[in-house]
């Protein structure tokens, strides 16, 4: 019988703030970081998950998802992974941990990073990604995995077999598409607030030749900026790309109204996190002041209610689900499944180490296995750190081409999570002599 023999835990953390890669209005000076989990069974199989973080306080989700991995220790393997919607609410719904929470920050995410590695788990076992591994799976099997405490005034699981079950019209020749064409991708690497003008027109430029047909720039640190850095990026991709743009919730709700307003003239496609996240009512008002211009949000969005909120208020034009925010695999299918009921499509975040290798699974699963649609939707795609993982995304002609390795993507290099564990990495010793040459702050 196989157990759960260990769950092991690193705090990776990479220097990304050195050149302001991830840069923007109220991330500063971010280090791309990963608290970093290995879920290894008596068998000698591991799972592998992760948390994105910026930096500080990397530690503190490693050391929530230690405490919530001692619950699956010497837990039967195959228990756990014939039954992930059970596997799912033993950590969630925790009797202790949950006062943390409840089924939001740290001990949500340190909930999503093993139910990931448990998904990854099951999907080498299956010798299959994970978006082929769901999209094959039947309507009845991806709804036992959904919780739907809280979001059954909006999605029931008699609606969620419906809207799968309609799905299987056609699945097979979208995965056969799938693995042909890919699917399509944005680019936020051109806009990042700390670049120079020099490297936003020269990255803008790039992308347009290498395929994208969007690209994505940071905005809300200053107006008369933000237009002039809107007007390099119109110049130099056309009319025809799209621009969309990104506040991290930096604004009021009026501020944000006005703020697009003023860059209407550029012909921004979304604004991405206006306001708070947990703001509902903000972001209706702002859709409302800011249409034509669309409103996106998703990437720090707690849960499947605070996803349920922001569809019934009619609130958000594009749904952003992030690969580690939420409580891993199991919620992310409720999102998804949650944005098809209300006809919204479903446009990944991705800005972050490791999160276009996870959340790629996710918009080739909602293709061929619930929405059926690629329209208005791409996965964002950001040139940061893929040489990490041993399974790193590849895309080609402005698209993501589809996973083929068993598994969901998130395995790191043995190498590189050994160079760049903090703070004893070698990695991080050759940038404190770097940083004692230069005089230059590093953000840790």
């Amino acid at each position: 019988m196989s157990r759960i023999e260990s769950v092991d835990v690193s705090d990776v953390r990479f220097p990304t703030s050195l050149e302001l890669d991830g840069s923007d209005a109220v991330n500063v000076d971010p280090d791309y970081s990963a608290a970093y989990v290995a879920v290894t069974t008596s068998d000698g199989d591991t799972g592998y998950g992760m948390v994105f973080t910026g930096g500080r306080g990397n530690e503190i989700v490693s050391g929530a998802m230690e405490s919530y991995g001692r619950l699956l220790l010497g837990k039967d393997t195959e228990d756990l992974l014939d039954d992930l919607g059970g596997a799912s609410r033993l950590l969630v719904h925790d009797s202790q941990l949950r006062w943390l929470g409840p089924e939001k920050g740290v001990s949500h995410m340190a909930c999503g990073g093993l139910v990931n590695a448990l998904w990854d788990l099951k999907a080498r076992r299956a010798d299959k990604p994970l978006w082929l591994l769901l999209a094959e799976m039947a309507p009845e099997e991806l709804v036992a995995a959904v919780d739907f405490t809280h979001i059954r005034n909006a999605l029931t699981e008699d609606e969620a077999l419906e809207i799968l079950r309609r799905a299987e019209d056609g699945k097979a020749e979208r995965i056969a598409e799938l693995k042909r064409d890919g699917f399509p991708a944005y680019t936020t690497t051109p806009g990042w607030l700390g670049y120079s003008d020099d490297k936003l027109v020269r990255l803008s430029k790039e992308a347009v030749a290498d395929g994208f047909g969007m690209i994505k720039l940071k905005v809300g640190g200053d107006l008369d900026e933000d237009r002039r850095r809107m007007r390099l990026a119109r110049d130099a991709v056309g009319p025809d790309i799209r621009i969309s743009i990104d506040a991290n919730q930096r604004w009021e709700v009026g501020e944000a109204i006005e703020w697009v307003g003023a860059l209407a003239e550029f012909e921004p496609w979304w604004i991405e996190e206006p306001t708070s996240t947990d703001d509902i009512l903000g972001h209706a008002e702002i859709r409302r002041g800011v249409a034509p211009v669309k409103v996106a949000t998703g990437e720090a969005v707690a849960n499947r209610i605070v996803f349920k909120q922001l569809l019934q208020a009619g609130a958000i034009d594009v749904m952003q689900i992030d690969s580690t925010r939420v409580a891993g695999v199991n919620e992310n299918i409720a999102n998804i499944v949650l944005a098809a009921k209300f006809g919204v499509p479903v446009c990944p975040h991705a800005g972050g180490v490791g999160l276009c290798e996870l959340v790629q699974h996710f918009s080739f699963f909602d293709y061929a296995a619930v929405s059926g649609s690629m329209e208005d939707r791409s996965i964002e795609y950001v040139d940061h750190l893929h040489e990490h993982f041993t399974d790193p995304v590849r895309v080609e002609g402005g698209r993501y081409l589809a996973p083929e390795r068993p598994g969901i993507s998130a395995q790191m290099q043995t190498a590189s999570v050994a160079a760049w564990v903090f703070p004893g990495g070698a990695g991080w010793a050759e940038v404190g002599e770097r940083a004692a040459v230069t005089g230059r702050r590093i953000a840790p």
